[in-house]
């Protein structure tokens, strides 16, 4: 089994800039993808970002993209969500997601989910 932890989130200001973490426990062996996704009250999880296994592609929704980016440290078994120009449309719980294959659809593994609201 594998475990993750996101978390983060917090309130703040339009145009501020927020960094959110995944770390990954367990049973997490070989190469894996993570990506980042957000839930709206009442709405579906959308994707928001990704990262392959190896770290070397990222995967953004159109809209994140130039403002949001995804790393990783292989060696911590963390992924990080750097937030920038924070909009109050981008108010939501975030989740980053596990996934062997880079299936974003259904990753196999979820965090708990981190709350992230943006203030005009």
């Amino acid at each position: 089994q594998v475990q993750l932890v996101d978390s983060g989130g917090k309130s703040v200001q339009a145009g501020d800039s927020l960094t959110l973490s995944c770390v990954v426990s367990g049973r997490a062996f070989g190469r894996y993808y993570i990506a980042w996704y957000r839930q709206v009250d009442g709405k579906e999880r959308d994707f928001v970002a990704g990262i392959s296994d190896s770290g070397a592609s990222t995967y953004f929704s159109d809209s994140v993209k130039g403002r949001f980016t995804v790393s990783r440290d292989t060696m911590a078994n963390a992924a990080y969500l750097q937030m920038n120009m924070l909009k109050p449309e981008d108010s939501a719980l975030y989740f980053c997601g596990f996934s062997y294959g880079g299936n974003w659809a259904a990753p196999d593994y979820w965090g708990q989910g981190t709350r992230v609201t943006v203030s005009s």
